[in-house]
C-alpha cells in the first residue's frame, strides 16, 4: 500500500507510488469574450507538445488600434498547485486587468512533482519567448499583435510565481530579450529561501527538521536536484543578481505571512547588489500569505490592488 510521501494540507498530498491528489486549483472557469466582468479571455497553446499554455486577458473597452501595457503573470501554488484557469487566479487577473487597463498573459506552466523544477522555469521562459514573438506584430495571436505595448512590459506573480518572475528577470539580464526592455517586476509575497540556515523564518506547514540542512523541505519536494545555496531559491547566492533586467521592482509582503522576512531579505539583498533600478517595498499589516486572493473585497486587498495597478501604470 502506498504511503504519504509529502503532505501539504489542505492543498496537496503526494504518495510513494507517484500518485498526487490536489485539492486546490483544479476547477476551470471557461474563457469568454465580452463577459460581464468587462474583460475578455482567450486560451492559447504555447508549446502544445509539452502541455504549456496560457490565458490572455483583454479589457472590453479597448479601441481597435489601442496599445496597452503588457503583463505576463505567473501564478503561485508552491510550484505544485494552481492554474490560470481556476477561479482564484482567473478572477484575480480579471480584476487586475480591469483596474490597470493592461493586456495580461497568465501562464500555465507544468507542475511538480510530476514535472520537477526547473520545468516551471523552462516553461515560463518559453512563454516569455512566445509572447515576445508578437513584438513586431507578426506573432500567432492577434490580441497581442494588435494591443500590446512592448515598451511597457512587466512580469508579476505571487509566492512561487514571484520567484519565477525574479528568476526570469535574472535570465533576461544574462541572455537578453532581443530589442525588448523589461519595464519592471512585481513580486507579491515572494517565496525565497530563509535568511540564514538556522533561521526560524519558515513557511507555514514546513517541518522544523530539514532533510537537507538550510533548505526548505517543500522546495526539496518540488526540486529534488537542488543544492545548498541554490541561487534560484536564494538570490543572495546569485552572482548575476545585479544584472536583473528591469528598471523597477516592487516587493510586497504581509505581516503575518511566514515568508514576510524572506521578502524583506530579498529587498535588502537587491538593494545592496549593485543593481541600478528603482525599488519599492509594500507591507500589509495584520494579514497573511496571499490574503487578497481569497478576500479580494476587503479594504487591505483593495489597497494592495491599487499599489500593483499604480506600479504597472507609472513610468
Amino acid at each position: 500500500m502506498a504511503e504519504i510521501a509529502h503532505d501539504f494540507p489542505p492543498f496537496l498530498r503526494a504518495y510513494t507510488d507517484g500518485r498526487v491528489e490536489r485539492y486546490f486549483g483544479t476547477d476551470v472557469v471557461p474563457a469568454s469574450v465580452y463577459s460581464e466582468t468587462g474583460v475578455s479571455t482567450k486560451d492559447v497553446a504555447i508549446a502544445p507538445e509539452k502541455g504549456v499554455s496560457a490565458r490572455i486577458f483583454k479589457p472590453n473597452t479597448i479601441n481597435p488600434d489601442q496599445k496597452l501595457p503588457l503583463l505576463i503573470y505567473f501564478h503561485g501554488g508552491a510550484f505544485c498547485l494552481g492554474s490560470p484557469f481556476c477561479p482564484t487566479y482567473h478572477n484575480y487577473i480579471t480584476s487586475l486587468v480591469a483596474e490597470a487597463n493592461v493586456i495580461a498573459v497568465s501562464v500555465d506552466y507544468r507542475l511538480a512533482p510530476e514535472f520537477p523544477v526547473p520545468v516551471a522555469y523552462e516553461d515560463s521562459w518559453a512563454a516569455i519567448q512566445w509572447v515576445l514573438s508578437h513584438s513586431n506584430a507578426q506573432g500567432p495571436e492577434p490580441w497581442l499583435n494588435d494591443h500590446s505595448d512592448f515598451n511597457r512590459f512587466f512580469l508579476a506573480g505571487e509566492s512561487a510565481g514571484a520567484n519565477i518572475s525574479h528568476n526570469m528577470a535574472v535570465r533576461a539580464g544574462v541572455e537578453g530579450l532581443g530589442d525588448i526592455n523589461l519595464s519592471g517586476i512585481c513580486l507579491v509575497h515572494p517565496y525565497f529561501g530563509r535568511r540564514e540556515e538556522n533561521s526560524e523564518s519558515r513557511g507555514a506547514g514546513d517541518s522544523l527538521v530539514d532533510k537537507m540542512p538550510g533548505v526548505d523541505n517543500r522546495w526539496l519536494f518540488v526540486c529534488p536536484t537542488t543544492r545548498k545555496n541554490d541561487p534560484r531559491l536564494n538570490p543572495a547566492a546569485d552572482p548575476e543578481l545585479r544584472r536583473l533586467a528591469c528598471r523597477k521592482v516592487m516587493v510586497c509582503v504581509a505581516e503575518k505571512d511566514g515568508l514576510s522576512d524572506r521578502g524583506l531579505f530579498y529587498y535588502e539583498t537587491l538593494e545592496k547588489s549593485g543593481w541600478g533600478g528603482r525599488l519599492e517595498f509594500v507591507k500589509t499589516e495584520g494579514e497573511d500569505h496571499v490574503f487578497y486572493l481569497f478576500e479580494p473585497g476587503t479594504e487591505k486587498a483593495v489597497t494592495l490592488m491599487k499599489r500593483v495597478v499604480s506600479f504597472l501604470n507609472q513610468d
